[in-house]
C-alpha cells in the first residue's frame, strides 16, 4: 500500500525522538547540529555551528561528517518534518543518539534564539560550492578562504592549464598570470587553457575567457610579460603562494629566489616526455629549489619539451597536483608536499614520494635575513651577460 509523506514523517517520528527548540536551547552537551535543508534556503539564516548536509546526499555524507556514531546529534530542517526523515536514516546507519529539532528552524527564529546569517555566500555560490560546503575541513568558512585567497600561476602552459581550471572551479577568487607568450597549434595537444579560435594570441587573454566562461567569481589578473629580476617581486608581492608552471630553469631558480625575499610558498612542478615531479617549497621551513638542485644540469642534459617531447596528458596529471596542493595550503588541510619530493612515471603509472631536506649550507635560504640577489640567468643559469 502506498504511503503519503506525512504517513512517512509519523513513522520516523515514533523512532526517533524530538527536542524542542527551548531544550535544545538549555542543552549543556554541545550536541553535533546538522542542517539538512537544500543550499538556497541558507540565506534564511542557519544556526551557529551547524553542519550543512541536505537530506539528498545525507546516506553518502554523513559518516564522513560525523565518524562517531555515539555521538550526540540533533537533525533539523525548516520545519520539522524532514529532519525526522533524515535522523531515522541516520538510526538505520547505525547512530545511538540522534534526534529531531520539533518545528525545525522556522521554530528556533520565532522563539528567538540566537542564530546567524549565511556566511556570506550567495545563493548562487552556494549551489556552486555545494559539494564543497558538505566537506569536513571544506565547509562554509573554507569556502570563504578560498574565494579570498589570491594565487599566482607563472606560466599559462601545460602545467598551468590544468592547475588555472582546477583552483577557479573551486573558486579561488583571484587568479594571476604571468606569461607573455601567444598560442600556437602546437600547444593544443597539452593546454587545454587555449583552444584553435586562440592561436595568434596572447595566453594570457585566451586564459581570461577561459576562466571567465567558467567561474565569473574568479578575479583574472593578467601579466602578459615575462617573468625577470626587474619584475618578479613587483608581480609576486601580494600573492598567497604561486604555482610555478615554467619549462625552464632560468625561470624556476628566479620564482625559488624571489619567495624567498617575499616569504611565500611555491608550489613547484615539471614535466619530462614520460615523467614528472611535485614539490611545496616553504621558505624556511623546508628546503627550498636550490636545496635539491643547487646547480642545474648542462642543457644538452636537460632539453626543453620542444626538444625531447612531452606526452600531452602528463602536464594535466602534475598540473591538477599543483592545484591540489595550492588547496591545501589554503585550507590548511592535508599534508601538504613540504620537505617532500614526489616523481610519477607515466609508463609504469607509479608514483614514489621521497623525503628531502633542507640543506644548512644552502647558498639561497641557509640565512632568512640575507635572501638571494635576484639576477636574470641564461639557459645555463649563469647570470646573463
Amino acid at each position: 500500500m502506498a504511503h503519503s509523506y506525512q504517513d512517512l514523517v509519523a513513522a520516523a517520528l515514533r523512532t526517533v525522538p524530538e527536542v524542542t527548540v527551548d531544550e535544545l536551547a538549555a542543552r549543556t552537551d554541545s550536541p553535533t547540529l546538522i542542517d539538512v535543508r537544500e543550499p538556497d534556503e541558507h540565506h534564511l539564516g542557519i544556526i551557529a555551528g551547524a553542519v550543512p548536509i541536505p537530506r539528498g546526499i545525507l546516506e553518502y555524507t554523513v559518516t564522513e561528517r560525523v565518524p562517531e556514531r555515539d555521538a550526540a546529534v540533533v537533525v533539523y530542517c525548516s520545519a520539522g518534518h524532514r529532519s525526522a526523515l533524515a535522523a531515522a536514516v541516520m538510526q538505520q546507519l547505525g547512530y545511538t543518539n540522534v534526534a529531531s529539532l520539533q518545528g525545525g528552524f522556522t521554530a528556533w527564529k520565532q522563539a528567538g534564539h540566537t542564530w546567524s546569517e549565511s556566511d556570506g555566500l550567495t545563493i548562487e555560490q552556494q549551489a556552486r560550492y555545494s559539494r564543497h560546503l558538505i566537506l569536513r575541513g571544506v565547509g562554509e568558512a573554507g569556502q570563504r578562504r578560498l574565494l579570498e585567497a589570491r594565487v599566482l600561476l607563472v606560466g599559462a602552459g601545460g602545467l598551468g592549464s590544468p592547475a588555472a581550471l582546477y583552483l577557479a572551479a573551486a573558486g579561488v577568487g583571484t587568479l594571476g598570470i604571468v606569461d607573455g607568450d601567444r598560442v600556437d597549434a602546437s600547444n593544443l595537444q597539452r593546454q587545454i587553457l587555449h583552444d584553435v579560435n586562440g592561436i595568434g594570441r596572447p595566453k594570457v587573454e585566451t586564459a581570461a575567457e577561459r576562466i571567465s566562461a567558467l567561474n565569473p567569481d574568479v578575479v583574472l589578473e593578467a601579466h602578459p610579460t615575462r617573468l625577470t629580476a626587474g619584475n618578479a617581486l613587483d608581480l609576486m608581492k601580494g600573492y598567497d603562494l604561486v604555482v610555478d608552471g615554467s619549462d625552464n630553469f632560468p625561470t624556476r631558480y628566479l620564482i625559488n629566489d624571489a619567495s624567498l625575499h617575499l616569504g611565500i610558498p611555491v608550489i613547484h612542478g615539471s614535466i619530462f616526455r614520460f615523467e614528472g615531479q611535485l614539490s611545496v617549497f616553504a621558505p624556511h621551513d623546508g628546503p627550498c629549489y636550490r636545496c635539491l638542485f643547487p646547480l642545474p644540469p648542462p642543457p644538452e642534459l636537460a632539453p626543453s619539451c620542444a626538444e625531447a617531447g612531452v606526452l600531452g596528458v602528463l602536464p594535466g596529471i602534475i598540473g591538477s597536483l599543483q592545484a591540489m596542493e595550492a588547496i591545501k595550503l589554503i585550507l590548511g588541510v592535508g599534508e601538504p608536499l613540504v620537505g617532500s619530493l614526489l616523481t610519477y612515471d607515466a609508463l609504469d603509472e607509479r608514483f614514489q614520494t621521497l623525503r628531502v631536506e633542507r640543506d644548512p649550507a644552502c647558498r639561497a635560504c641557509h640565512d632568512p635575513a640575507t635572501p638571494p640577489p635576484l639576477v636574470d640567468y641564461d639557459e645555463a643559469c649563469l647570470p646573463a651577460r
